[in-house]
């Protein structure tokens, strides 16, 4: 466990800020893996009125590149949610705790071609790798993120940037509930159209879980291997228990 102080918070949209955590010494990870968020909140102690602690665990992913003692993670606000109001009410100069980072989702051939398909903040595992792949990668990479209007995109400004800034990559927006001048509906619906040769390319998937599942098994129909798909894992057993 490490405890780490907030140095800034970016609001990204209105329901997502950015954190900005330090610690005394450099993280070392794989980019696109996650750490977890450790608070302890009041809770009901049982039938003799008293309260005792109850914690809290929550994973969150960094954005950036390991190698400096900074991470940056981006967290969504729900009104009924317990981690995400706790962080949303937190202010720079206060201390959390976390766990190293760790985790199923990381590059695994810089050489080959790679699409990163996410919705909401699924896209921050995607931030980390893209930037990897922009600095060590060799092929072409796809960005695909679907959210629900423009408001709610985060990264754009980044992104559109990182995308004049390099050939090799190509960023496509869809948005669900929004009529604009580009792509709309399921992001993943739109892989065969911007996806040169899915049955070539390395695929990292991230977001709620029925999407992750949704793409998974559009890209086997698609004649994209077993092994060229990536993702936490977990998404499955999600589905399969609502």
């Amino acid at each position: 466990m490490r405890e780490v102080e907030i140095t800034s918070i970016h609001r990204m949209t209105p329901r997502v800020k950015q954190f900005e955590l330090v610690a005394d010494e450099a993280f070392e990870y794989e980019p696109g893996q996650h750490t977890h968020l450790h608070f302890e909140r009041d809770g009901d102690g049982g039938g003799d009125g008293e309260t005792e602690d109850e914690e809290v665990v929550r994973p969150y992913t960094a954005t950036g590149l390991p190698g400096t003692n900074r991470i940056t993670l981006a967290i969504k606000r729900y009104d009924d949610g317990t981690a995400s109001v706790y962080m949303h009410d937190r202010e720079p100069g206060d201390t959390i705790e976390i766990e190293e980072l760790d985790g199923n989702l990381s590059l695994r051939d810089l050489d080959s071609d790679v699409a990163f398909v996410s919705t909401g903040t699924g896209i921050t595992p995607m931030m980390a790798m893209v930037k990897q792949y922009l600095r060590d990668g060799s092929g072409n990479a796809t960005f695909l993120y679907g959210e629900k209007t423009q408001e709610d995109v985060m990264y754009r400004e980044t992104l559109d940037q990182l995308e004049a800034e390099h050939e090799n990559l190509t960023v496509v927006y869809s948005l669900s509930d929004e009529d604009w001048s580009g792509r709309t509906g399921h992001v993943q619906a739109h892989i065969e159209d911007v996806v040169p040769d899915p049955e070539a390319t390395d695929f990292y998937c991230c977001g709620v879980p029925g999407m992750v599942v949704e793409t998974t098994e559009k890209l086997a129909d698609i004649g994209v291997p077993d092994e060229r798909i990536y993702s936490e894992g977990w998404e499955e057993d999600e589905v399969s228990e609502e």
